[in-house]
């Protein structure tokens, strides 16, 4: 196995700092009230742990939520609950199923929720705008692969392509922000700051679902940062696991590795356009800012080949994962090809008996380009 070094690491201290738990088992009940609900399933990978020489790593696998092929969906439907019930009030007693809520949705008339998304995010909005019997317009960057775009239309939304990066197409939905247009977004600006932690908050579901499948909770997450949202929820569960966290990004867009040796957040200029799509944002959401600066051990930036290497690995072990999907395991594989390697595992307290998990947060997106890199044809 030969995996292309990172091109950047920082080893941050911050995390020395004590930090609050804010881990809750609530999200968790919600998505289990929505149709379909299933945890999604924990894998082993031995020929992985040998190669890093630790006990275990385990790849928590988002690439079947909702028949979505991303956990996505489990940030965005809590989210959108959560904006509704502060327009409808006593709407947290009024309902049991889906039909209940989506006759209380009703009564607000016409609503249109509104996204940014480099694929994901925003297909998670489209769906469960659809559940609820609403519209959704979904703005996403130039330059997306047309299956992704075609999948967010899939779910009934209108989609519009911003002439920019994914930061233009956050900017061009905050404008679009009215009474009947209700946007849903996974990081924060000035004044809009409740929607991006609902999100944070729906994915604890994912870390409340590992502690009831894992007898032995790990000791190392590995985590893909985009804005920070879903590194924010796995920083409050290591908090809580006293386990040590390492997020990767593409080299293109480490806004977030900047930012930590920034001490404070910064913009990476654009245009992103690593294969990582999901990942490819400029800059961290501002509202979870602290908790990623107090949270995060150590912080790597790769290059795409890292990603296709990691997507073959995976494919291997019989896991069919897409590039930004892959990329918790490009970064940790990435690392292990460094001269420093074994002063990052002293850093990082890794040993024989360390237990990592790494989450596998989409499927084959892009089918194609999945079959391109693997060399694997898709069931």
């Amino acid at each position: 196995m030969t995996t292309p070094v990172p091109t950047d690491i920082y080893r941050n201290l911050a995390p020395l700092v004590a930090r609050k738990n804010r881990l809750s088992s609530q999200t968790r009940e919600f998505h289990r009230r929505l149709p379909g609900y299933e945890a999604s399933p924990v894998v082993d990978l031995p020929g992985v742990a040998r190669l890093l020489d630790v006990e275990k790593v385990t790849a928590k696998i988002e690439t079947s939520r909702y028949g979505l092929p991303a956990f996505k969906i489990l940030g965005a439907s809590w989210a959108i609950y959560r904006e509704l019930s502060r327009r409808i009030p006593g709407l947290e007693s009024r309902w049991s199923t889906l039909a209940d809520l989506r006759r209380e949705t009703e009564s607000l008339g016409g609503i249109t929720f509104v996204a940014a998304t480099d694929g994901n995010h925003g297909r998670a909005v489209a769906h469960m705008a659809s559940l609820l019997g609403q519209q959704s317009h979904i703005l996403v960057p130039a330059g997306m692969a047309p299956a992704r775009i075609r999948a967010i239309e899939s779910e009934g939304a209108t989609v519009t392509v911003i002439d920019g990066t994914y930061d233009d197409a956050i900017a061009a939905s905050a404008r679009m922000a009215d009474d009947t247009h209700l946007v849903i977004s996974d990081t924060s600006w000035e004044g809009y700051c409740d929607v991006p932690l609902d999100v944070v908050d729906g994915y604890s579901t994912i870390f409340t679902e590992v502690e009831d499948q894992l007898p032995d909770l790990p000791t190392h997450l590995v985590v893909q940062m985009g804005v920070g949202s879903l590194g924010t929820a796995a920083i409050r569960a290591a908090m809580k696991w006293d386990a040590k966290v390492v997020s990767v990004e593409p080299d293109g867009a480490d806004a977030i590795l900047a930012s930590l040796r920034a001490k404070r957040p910064v913009e990476v200029p654009g245009p992103h356009t690593s294969i990582m799509a999901g990942l490819n944002c400029g800059a961290p959401s501002q509202i979870v800012w602290d908790e990623l600066w107090t949270g995060i051990d150590l912080a790597v930036a790769i290059p795409d080949d890292a990603a296709r290497e990691a997507m073959r690995v995976l494919a291997d072990a019989g896991i069919v994962a897409g590039e930004t999907g892959a990329a918790g395991l490009g970064g940790i594989l990435a690392l292990a090809e460094m001269d420093d390697w074994q002063a990052t595992r002293k850093s990082l307290k890794l040993s024989p008996r360390s237990h990592i998990l790494l989450l596998i947060t989409e499927g084959a997106t892009d089918p194609t380009a999945w079959e391109e890199i693997t060399g694997r044809t898709l069931e």
